[in-house]
């Protein structure tokens, strides 16, 4: 048998080994804190052991929940930045832990698949440089979701807070214009109607404004949206007209956006001078110079 296929089954072998021990090891664990839980009435069960609480019990969503390791979903940082990207079902966890782990299984595999009967540090080295792409790739897509996010959070708050200064104006409460706003620009800008509609929510489910709104901007982490709900609850403590404040704030944004893209325009010729200069100009110095340099070899060889 080739060393590298007995490589191959060792690594197979001690992934599953290390996978099923820290299903039963965690398995073991919750049953141990239930018992605890029922003998001491007044605990508070963890989020990280009863996990998808909302949830029907006989769902699939639910089931996967409890079967999947408490590790999976109860990362915070994780978790957070799944909400950040948008990614807010309570499943959103399991699932982006499940896919890491299918990638760090399936890429290095493939890859030594693919490398067999190659001299063994080769193979080594296309092995790892696959794991490392495994592991790199779902951070990259989360981080690229995040900001991509964000930017589509950024543009679309102008058009958002001018309806709500529209709507407040024509005597509207706070509450009922963010919902009418969150109606309006569903198809529009679905991000800032998903986030104004879950507000308003959260608000009628018994939150505080102040709550809620601040909850707002710990979901997308956009400064323009910390600085808006800051608006509202200040205007709202000191009794000032909002629609007035919501105005100037919309100016300001707009203002904010145009010097962005002025920006942008200044530093695109800068950007464009490296590919101009790698790519297109020895390309267009071969169109214009080749022809001329054919007829002098060819007149040099002729003498």
């Amino acid at each position: 048998m080739p060393l590298q296929l007995i490589i191959l089954i060792g690594l197979g072998v001690a992934a599953l080994a290390i996978a099923a021990y820290a299903m039963i090891a965690d398995k073991q664990r919750r049953q141990v804190i239930a018992r605890t839980l029922v003998r001491n009435e007044l605990a508070e069960p963890s989020s990280a052991i009863f996990r998808g609480a909302g949830l029907p019990a006989s769902s699939l969503r639910a089931r996967l929940l409890s079967l999947a390791p408490s590790g999976w979903s109860s990362d915070i940082k994780a978790r957070d930045k799944l909400v950040h990207a948008g990614f807010d079902d309570p499943v959103a966890p399991l699932a982006y832990a499940t896919i890491r782990l299918a990638l760090l299984v399936a890429l290095p595999t493939l890859a030594a698949l693919l490398v067999v009967g190659r001299p063994l540090p080769q193979m080594i080295i296309v092995v790892a440089c696959a794991a490392l792409f495994a592991y790199i790739l779902p951070i990259f897509y989360i981080e690229r979701a995040i900001r991509l996010r964000q930017e589509g959070l950024r543009r679309s708050l102008p058009d958002a807070v001018d309806l709500l200064v529209l709507c407040m104006e024509a005597g509207l409460g706070l509450d009922a214009a963010l919902l009418r706003v969150a109606r309006e620009l569903r198809e529009v800008h679905s991000d800032v109607s998903r986030e104004l509609m879950l507000v308003n929510r959260k608000v009628n489910a018994g939150t505080p404004r102040e709550e809620a709104l601040r909850s707002m901007y710990t979901r997308t982490m956009v400064h323009e949206l910390q600085v808006l709900v800051q608006n509202l609850i200040q205007s709202e403590k000191l009794g000032s007209s909002i629609s007035k404040v919501l105005r100037v704030y919309a100016e300001t944004l707009r203002r904010k956006r145009r010097q962005v893209a002025e920006r942008k325009a200044a530093v695109a010729p800068i950007k464009m001078t490296i590919p101009l200069v790698v790519m297109i100009l020895p390309a267009l110095f071969v169109v214009i110079l080749g022809p001329a340099i054919l007829s002098i070899i060819k007149f040099l060889g002729t003498r």
